[in-house]
């Protein structure tokens, strides 16, 4: 070896860390020796000096996100305005409107005239949360929810918008939230991916791309893991015909061998994630059928959640399964349900959603407690923005459309760390502006952080010479609403 050959592999960090036992097959060890201890405090993340993951004492051990991917109406379910209901069919005051950003669905129109809500309004429990009467069985747990009237987005179109709110980027190609605290924290099932997808099927609405639970820049078996209805809920996991376990077994020590080779000669970190991936798949072949097997569950909990609950893949059964994954300790859970998002004919269409999902939402939210499961584990309920007040379209007595609208929208949260029974955050008369505390994206991503041990601002991976993190410059933690 030449002077100049043995001055660069001094140099190499890769190789330092390699030879010292740190380098990334050590981590790829750990992470199935004791997967719970796999964190983010390598090279390309957190700087050295900060304290190792996680930052301090979590309030929450898992999320599960109910993403209701479309846009509910916030005026027609969580945020009554008589002043909407009194001045129905006025035109919306410039003084209100203040020039705002339009879709190109309504910029063409020569007239905004208002529409309140259809549907009636009722306060319930303690708390006095306001519930439309759409949502029955919501409104029987008004005391365990957190209501955040005032959220607000930079995006007004849905594939940004819902790219925003999972990724903290309205461009492509980020981390979502899953993968951050899949990275992060690990997983405390080492059968199970600890970031996995539930997708409501046959339910149209927006599309969603895999890249919402993609791994972005991050290691690839940090990426969501889609679970689907069927004999086959993971694509390719099951054996072919004529192929045991045992068979199975021994492929993948012939192909671990080989990729280890591969990593020997060229020191990428991806070889090291497909031997992860590889292995995991291989303990999913009976962690996966045991999990979404729910025949086991007693009728009492498939009424709790309702009809469709036995039902693979209906929203209702999607919330029995989740309550299933966050019990065998699967740390980031989320669902989509699409068909939010009504332009027209909304009183015809938006009690069909709420059908859909008020009872399981509310059925998983007493299951957890009746478990003791909720006191660490973090429900998140919402859509990616808010809708307007005017009408798209030609408003009647009895129908109305609604646009998109991204500077006032509603969430709920429950569980781990959040007060119950509050209403955080205020607008207008007309639900169109915010006029007190404020709740952006990255905010909402910053506190979800802080639940589960994460300072936000500290947690970073640096790519093509930058460091990222979830709330990019932004965020603050929101700290009205901490328990």
């Amino acid at each position: 070896m030449s002077d100049c050959q043995q001055y660069l592999k001094i140099q190499s960090r890769r190789d330092f860390l390699v030879k010292s036992g740190m380098g990334l097959g050590a981590f790829g060890l750990a992470s199935l020796i004791n997967p719970g201890r796999l964190r983010a405090d390598n090279d390309q993340s957190i700087h050295h000096n900060d304290l190792s993951l996680p930052h301090f004492a979590p309030k929450a051990k898992r999320v599960i996100y109910l993403l209701q991917s479309g846009a509910p109406s916030q005026i027609d379910l969580f945020d009554p305005k008589p002043e909407l209901v009194r001045r129905y069919g006025e035109e919306l005051p410039e003084s209100v409107r203040q020039g705002q950003r339009l879709t190109g669905m309504t910029a063409g129109q020569t007239s905004f005239p208002m529409a309140g809500s259809l549907f009636s309004f009722q306060q319930y429990g303690h708390s006095g949360a306001w519930f439309s009467e759409l949502l029955p069985h919501q409104a029987k747990i008004a005391d365990e929810l957190c209501f955040i009237r005032s959220m607000y987005t930079d995006a007004i179109n849905h594939d940004p918008a819902v790219t925003f709110i999972q990724t903290g980027s309205q461009f492509p190609g980020r981390p979502a939230i899953g993968s951050w605290i899949d990275y992060g924290l690990g997983s405390d099932n080492e059968n199970l991916p600890s970031f996995i997808v539930l997708i409501t099927k046959h339910n149209g609405g927006q599309p969603l791309y895999a890249r919402l639970w993609g791994n972005g820049f991050l290691p690839a078996q940090h990426q969501g893991v889609q679970f689907r209805a069927g004999s086959d809920p993971v694509l390719y996991l099951n054996n072919p015909p004529g192929v045991g376990m045992a068979d199975r077994k021994v492929q993948l020590e012939l192909l671990k061998k080989m990729q280890e080779g591969q990593y020997e000669s060229f020191k990428d970190p991806e070889i090291e994630a497909r031997i992860a991936q590889y292995e995991m798949a291989f303990r999913m072949q009976t962690s996966v059928p045991e999990i979404t097997d729910t025949s086991d569950e007693p009728d009492y909990i498939y009424d709790m959640y309702g009809p469709d609950s036995r039902t693979p893949g209906t929203y209702a059964a999607n919330c029995l399964l989740a309550r299933r994954l966050a019990e065998k300790g699967v740390k980031f859970i989320q669902l989509y349900h699409r068909g939010w998002d009504h332009h027209d004919d909304l009183p015809k269409h938006l009690p069909r959603l709420t059908r859909q999902t008020d009872q399981p939402s509310a059925a998983l939210i007493l299951d957890l407690k009746q478990r003791g499961l909720l006191d660490d584990t973090l429900v998140i309920w919402g859509g990616e923005f808010g809708r307007t007040n005017y009408s798209q379209g030609v408003l009647s007595k009895t129908n109305y459309g609604r646009d998109h609208h991204p500077k006032c929208f509603t969430i709920w949260m429950a569980g781990a760390g959040i007060k119950s029974g509050l209403t955080y955050g205020q607008t207008d008369e007309f639900s169109y502006n915010i006029v007190r505390d404020p709740v952006h994206v990255h905010d909402f991503q910053a506190t979800l952080m802080h639940l589960m041990g994460i300072d936000h601002e500290r947690f970073n991976f640096k790519f093509q010479g930058r460091r990222y993190r979830l709330t990019d410059v932004h965020g603050k933690v929101v700290k009205g609403i901490l328990a």
